[in-house]
Order: C-alpha cells, then sequence, then structure tokens
C-alpha cells in the first residue's frame, strides 16, 4: 500500500510540463541513440550529460533514464533489419531477428520486439518499486564501516563479472581509485597529487574523463575499423505478431524479464550478458534448438525482454544503496551528487520526489516508447544511413563543448583529449574502461566512509570486524576476490592435467 501511494505521489510529480517533455525527449533520443550503429547510450549520455545540470533534479534523472532505457528498444531496429547492432546489448537480436526480416517477417520481428520490451519494462518497473522500500530499510542501519563493506563487494564485482581478464579490470579499478584521490583532501582540506595544476584542484572532472572514455574513443575506433552496413530493404507489413508468435513467445519474454531484472541488479553485469543467458536458456528449453539462428521468433523475443528489463533492474542498487551497476548507472550518479543529491537508503526519505518521480516516468516512458517504436521505424531507417564520416565530427564537436561548459575550464577540454586518447589505446590492447570509471566514482565514497570508521574507532581496524553486517560484506568481498584471482589459474591447471591425460591415453 504504502509503494502504491508513493506511485502516485511520483505521478504527481511527473505530470509537469517539463518532466514530460524531458520524459518525451528522453525515450525519443534513447531510440535514436540505439538506433545509430557506433554510439550506444554510455557515450550518448557522457555527451548530453552537461546539459542536465541547468536542470532540476527530478527532470534530469528522468531525461537520462530514458535515454538510457530508450536505447535498449531502439538497438533492436538495426539489428532486425540491418545485422547492425545499435548497442552492446543487441548483438544476440542480430541473430535470429535479421534472419527473420531476410525471410518476410520483419514486422513481427520488430512487433515481438517491441511488446518483450514493454512487458519487460513495465515488470522491471513494478519490480523496481516493490523491491527498493525494503532494501532501503535494511540499509537505513548501515554506518560507515557496512558501506566500506559493500562498497568493496561492488568493487570486486565489477572484476569478477568482468567480460574479460579479471586481474586487468581489478588493475583498471585501481587506477580508478588513484584517480578519485586527485584534488582536494576530503577531511583536512588539503591539495593533493594537483602538482600546482589549477584544472585538479577540485579533483579530475568526471565529465571529461567520461566523455572522453567512451565519446571520443569510440569515434576514434569507429574511424579506424570502420561502420559498414549490409543495407537490406525489408516489407515492413503486419508488424503484429500472429497468435503462433505470441503463443511461442510468451514463455521466453517472462523467462527474459526475470533473467534481466535480477541480473541487471548486480555491479558490472550490465545488459549484455543478460541477453546472452536469455538466449542461451531459450534455446536450451526448445524443442528445435537446431533452429536457433535460422529467423526463431524466440531468440528475439527472449533477450529483447533480458535488456530491457536489466536496465530497469541497475536502478535497484543505484536507488537504494548509492552503488552504481553499471558505467552509465555510474554517470546518474555523478549527475545526482553534482545536483548536491547522494543517491542510497536516505534518497526515499529526503527526496522522495526524485525516486517517486522518475519511478513513474518508467511506467510512462515505457508507454511512449511502445507508441513511438512501431509508426517511426521509416524514420529510423532514414537516421541508419547517415554517413559515419559525417556523424564523428558533430559526436567530437559535442564532446568539447560538453566537458568545456561544465566549469567553463579550457583544461578540461585537454583532459578530455588525454582520456580519449587513453581509451582508444586501451581498446586496442583490450583494457575495459567500465571498471576504470567505477572505481573512480566509487573511491571518494571508499575513502570518505574509511576514514570515518576509523575516526569513530580511534584508528583501530577492529571496527569493521566487530560489526556483523560489515565482517560479512568484507568476508563475500574477499571471497569473490580470491575466486576471481584464482580461477583462471585453476582452470589452466585443469586444461593441463586432461591434455596429459589424453596423450598418454
Amino acid at each position: 500500500m504504502e509503494s502504491l501511494s508513493g506511485l502516485f505521489y511520483g505521478f504527481s510529480v511527473l505530470i509537469t510540463p517539463l518532466n514530460l517533455v524531458g520524459c518525451f525527449i528522453g525515450v525519443f533520443l534513447g531510440t535514436l541513440v540505439g538506433v545509430l550503429p557506433g554510439l550506444g547510450p554510455a557515450a550518448s549520455i557522457a555527451i548530453l550529460l552537461p546539459i542536465t545540470f541547468k536542470m532540476p533534479a527530478v527532470t534530469s534523472l528522468i531525461m537520462l533514464a530514458g535515454i538510457y532505457y530508450g536505447a535498449m528498444y531502439g538497438g533492436s531496429t538495426t539489428s532486425i533489419l540491418l545485422n547492425i547492432p545499435g548497442e552492446a546489448a543487441s548483438v544476440v537480436t542480430c541473430l535470429d531477428g535479421y534472419q527473420m526480416a531476410r525471410h518476410g517477417r520483419a514486422g513481427p520481428a520488430l512487433g515481438i520486439s517491441a511488446f518483450a520490451s514493454f512487458f519487460a519494462g513495465t515488470l522491471g518497473v513494478v519490480a523496481l518499486m516493490l523491491v527498493s522500500p525494503a532494501i532501503v530499510s535494511v540499509a537505513l542501519r548501515f554506518g560507515s564501516p557496512e558501506f566500506v563493506g559493500l562498497l568493496l563487494v561492488g568493487l570486486t564485482l565489477v572484476a569478477y563479472l568482468s567480460r574479460k581478464n579479471r586481474f586487468q579490470a581489478l588493475l583498471m579499478a585501481i587506477v580508478g581509485l588513484i584517480l578519485g584521490t586527485v584534488g582536494t583532501d576530503p577531511v583536512f582540506g588539503t591539495q593533493r597529487f594537483s602538482f600546482g595544476i589549477t584544472t585538479l584542484y577540485n579533483g579530475v572532472g568526471l565529465i571529461p574523463v567520461v566523455m572522453g572514455l567512451f565519446g571520443v574513443a569510440e569515434v576514434l575506433t569507429n574511424l579506424e575499423t570502420g561502420v559498414e552496413q549490409e543495407i537490406y530493404h525489408p516489407q515492413l507489413k503486419g508488424l503484429l505478431p500472429n497468435l503462433k508468435d505470441w503463443k511461442a513467445s510468451t514463455k521466453p519474454v517472462i523467462r527474459g524479464s526475470v533473467i534481466g531484472f535480477f541480473l541487471g541488479t548486480l555491479p558490472g553485469m550490465g545488459a549484455m550478458i543478460p541477453t546472452f543467458i536469455s538466449y542461451a536458456v531459450e534455446k536450451r528449453c526448445s524443442r528445435t534448438p537446431e533452429r536457433f539462428g535460422s529467423g526463431m521468433i524466440e531468440g528475439v523475443a527472449g533477450p529483447e525482454a533480458a535488456n530491457n528489463a536489466a536496465s530497469e533492474g541497475g536502478f535497484v542498487p543505484l536507488l537504494t544503496l548509492g552503488i552504481p551497476a553499471n558505467v552509465v548507472m555510474a554517470m546518474m550518479l555523478g549527475a545526482l551528487i553534482i545536483q548536491g543529491i547522494t543517491p542510497g537508503p536516505t534518497l526515499l526519505s529526503e527526496h522522495p520526489d526524485v525516486f517517486w518521480g522518475l519511478i513513474a516516468s518508467m511506467y510512462l516512458g515505457n508507454v511512449m516508447l511502445l507508441v513511438l517504436n512501431l509508426p517511426l521505424i521509416a524514420v529510423w531507417v532514414w537516421f541508419i544511413r547517415i554517413p559515419y564520416g559525417i556523424l564523428s565530427p558533430l559526436i567530437i564537436l559535442f564532446c568539447i563543448i560538453g566537458a568545456y561548459s561544465v566549469e567553463g575550464n579550457a583544461g578540461d577540454v585537454l583532459v578530455l583529449m588525454m582520456f580519449g586518447s587513453l581509451g582508444y589505446l586501451m581498446r586496442k590492447v583490450s583494457l575495459e574502461a567500465t571498471p576504470l570509471i567505477l572505481g573512480f566514482i566509487l573511491g571518494p565514497m571508499l575513502e570518505v566512509n574509511f576514514r570515518l570508521s576509523l575516526l569513530f574507532s580511534k584508528g583501530s581496524f577492529a571496527i569493521f570486524l566487530n560489526r556483523p553486517i560489515a565482517l560479512g560484506f568484507l568476508i563475500v568481498a574477499a571471497l569473490l576476490l580470491l575466486s576471481a584471482l584464482v580461477s583462471p589459474w585453476l582452470a589452466k591447471v585443469v586444461k593441463g592435467g586432461s591434455k596429459k591425460t589424453e596423450s598418454r591415453a
């Protein structure tokens, strides 16, 4: 009942002209971002983040959230029509969605994608609304030692769930922690690691770092590799799936929604991994798994539901604990902090308009996306055909304007270019930027809570061992860290042993 009254309050916050316009602009831009290859929600939010600083906190979060889950919707259009994932989480949709288009079933593929996304997004919002207050009631009992343990769990999960080398992901998180120490000491107010550079007195700016690592680096990488399009002109007739399609898709949509939401709440998971897991689950559950990849509608419905539910699930740790589950949530955390709002257990009590206004906007945003996506498919296809040679300089220009406009400091443009070059080099050597960003944002929070804990205990580390919740988090973090570092070594040992056995045989 409390959640229902909170939702009604959220709609009262939402139905103002500014918030409604912010919601519409967010989902519209998000769909466009998902449609355009080589951009993605992280880079787009990084570019657009500076313009939200002059908005009210509620409006800015509504718009940024709309861009994020809107991109999850839009990415399926290019995956189905052109075999090009508009963003990373839509890679799996290419497998069966494009084949459906080639077999003359582009309409049902796009239709089930839109309806699966709508169902999963709505279910995700309901789960977010019901789960968040319960988590908040527990988290309100946390003190500084508990938050230290929780933040350490978040950092180790980022490395543990890394898609590539876990040790390298840990190193990147450590680099992010070090970057977070640049600037003013949060306790004593003295300068550290700024080396007399005025731009660094307040620390390394979040906006130039994020825009450089994702926006500029993305452009440089795409200019090098090229964005090739295998254009296919399907017949967009019969967008509504038939009864057979609905029957085949119902269970995959439900399974994908559940998988996506719960995996999306895990730090470092994002929306891409749940789509692969959903696809694997549907292939395992199918009576004809050999037909997957040839145009099975279940291969579109499940992953599309999973990526949209995962985008909603990512808001759970952000809003309730102040822990970003992925890099997009990290940027939203940074946007709220700049607005003077600290996400966490007190958000619901101190800023209920932000909390419930965001949840209400997701209900309306999902309806807007369903209405927008199907009628405007021809418009999205036109945007797809814009040459990347025209888009890339515009993206760089927006990044420069965004970096400079935050504080009017030309030094931030240099920081942008430095991190853009760094991000490009990291991609060349297969280093992930996400652990660095999460370490950079979580680092100051970890430092402040760690030092406060030691101040309360007069320098005794026993405070972390004497409090059961803090100790539990530390044990979980240690086990995750140990597992992340040891499991690759064990895999090599087992693989080497099996080879020796085969050679003897």
